[in-house]
């Protein structure tokens, strides 16, 4: 795999990455509702090891050909993040820095929002299409490394672009909006309304035209 490959592949990935959507809000809601936002930005990271996972396998591209399985993965990230929003959106009034006596990131806390952040990149069937359409075109098909070590590498790649962003984006959130609550509780309906619209956006696309 040609290091002109790679770069290329980075300035796609890194602009890609920067387009705000449910990873960002969730990446926020983590910075003003959590103590550390590692638990919920490490959750994303998951999910994308799954994507991975699923492209290497070459399970994605079975999935893209085949409409039914397609659509229900669609039903089932858009319903996964329309609850999640409303989630959110319900407890804005709790935004904002945490009090010291509601724990550190540690324990079934952090295990939850570990497993809320996969749900939020594992679930979103159009990051599962962007990895199937995406990693394959930079990878050398007549390349020395096989296939499927090239494609994991670059989606290894990805994860780690993916993760610096945002573990930012939720630091910044949290460390610019710590003292000021009503702001925090703003961005924090914002973000739940955002994954609510995002959710709801992929549901009607799913409807008979």
């Amino acid at each position: 795999m040609a290091a002109s490959s790679i770069a290329a592949f980075f300035a796609v990935s890194f602009l890609l990455v920067l387009v705000p959507g449910a990873d960002w809000a969730y990446a926020i809601t983590s910075g003003l509702r959590d103590r550390s936002v590692v638990p919920a930005v490490g959750g994303l990271m998951l999910g994308y090891v799954g994507l991975t996972a699923v492209v290497v396998a070459g399970v994605a591209a079975v999935v893209a050909r085949t409409p039914g399985v397609l659509t229900a993965l669609t039903m089932l990230g858009a319903g996964y993040l329309v609850w999640l929003g409303a989630t959110t959106f319900a407890g804005a009034k709790d935004a904002g820095p945490p009090r010291a006596e509601e724990g550190a990131a540690a324990g079934p806390g952090a295990r939850s929002r570990v497993l809320k952040g996969a749900g939020v990149s594992g679930l979103n069937p159009k990051a599962l299409l962007l990895y199937v359409a995406l990693l394959p075109q930079f990878a050398d098909q007549h390349g020395h490394w096989p296939l499927a070590v090239q494609i994991g590498l670059l989606g290894l790649l990805h994860m780690c672009i993916a993760g610096a962003v945002y573990l930012g984006v939720g630091s910044l959130a949290r460390t610019v909006l710590r003292a000021r609550p009503t702001a925090a509780r703003v961005i924090t309906r914002l973000s739940g309304v955002a994954m609510i619209l995002l959710g709801a956006v992929l549901l009607v696309e799913q409807l008979p035209h």
